[in-house]
């Protein structure tokens, strides 16, 4: 039997290639992943906000398969209407549910806060007008975005193409030497198997929108167990 210590679902954008490989990759055994996706091809602000119309539809057909918790997998499909729509998505999917509900946008922000960050940057696949929106969330949170670079992609296909020694390069070049941490935004960029080296390489912590999605899923099962080979968050 599956998920003897837990069931986990997911709803993730129907162009995301990389989150359900990755938490496959992280999570612990006796925990398992199910997944229901929402359309989205374009990574763009009208697109995202139209993703967020079925997500009671979404949340009704993980209950079907008895999940413990639901996590709504889209870092900026979480904040891109500003401070509160992560908590509105959480409570519209709750409302149909009655079970426990994040998303990724709140999961960041927990995670700075347990990583104890004044300060962060933030590399991204992003348009500039996504990662401004993104800046001014984290801001109003308390934490204060030294830089935030992107990569102006808006497709899956483009970002699915990126090398990983390319990607490993600019998320390394985007880390300001005055913040205190480097997140990797975006539930589909592919970064978990770089993470320590460059937690090693700029002496301070290192994490993404999925690490950060995980260890929120964790803490909200209580679940204790030390996720090795992937940062010090989920390591915490």
């Amino acid at each position: 039997m599956y998920g003897t210590k837990g069931k986990i679902g997911v709803i993730v954008p129907s162009l995301n290639n990389t989150l359900e490989p990755e938490f496959n990759q992280m999570v612990p055994d006796g925990f398992a992943i199910y997944a229901t996706r929402l359309p989205l091809e374009r990574g763009l602000p009208e697109d995202l906000k139209a993703m967020a119309e079925e997500v009671e539809f979404a949340g009704r057909l993980l209950k079907h398969a008895e999940v413990d918790v639901i996590a709504y997998c889209c870092t900026s499909g979480s904040l891109i209407e500003g401070a509160d729509w992560d908590e509105a998505l959480s409570q519209r999917i709750q409302e149909v549910t009655n079970l426990p509900v994040i998303t990724t946008a709140s999961s960041v922000v927990s995670a700075m806060k347990k990583l104890e960050l004044k300060s962060v940057s933030v590399a991204t696949p992003y348009i500039d007008q996504i990662n401004e929106i993104e800046r001014h969330f984290i801001e109003n949170h308390g934490i204060s975005v030294t830089n935030i670079e992107g990569l102006n992609i808006v497709t899956g296909a483009e970002l699915h193409q990126l090398d990983q020694v390319v990607a490993k390069s600019f998320c390394r070049t985007s880390a300001d030497h005055g913040s205190d941490g480097l997140f990797i935004s975006c539930t589909d960029f592919a970064a978990i198997d770089f993470i320590e080296e460059l937690e090693n390489d700029l002496n301070k912590p290192v994490f993404t929108s999925n690490t950060a999605t995980l260890w929120n899923i964790m803490r909200i099962m209580k679940s204790n167990q030390k996720i090795m080979g992937f940062g010090s968050l989920l390591a915490s």
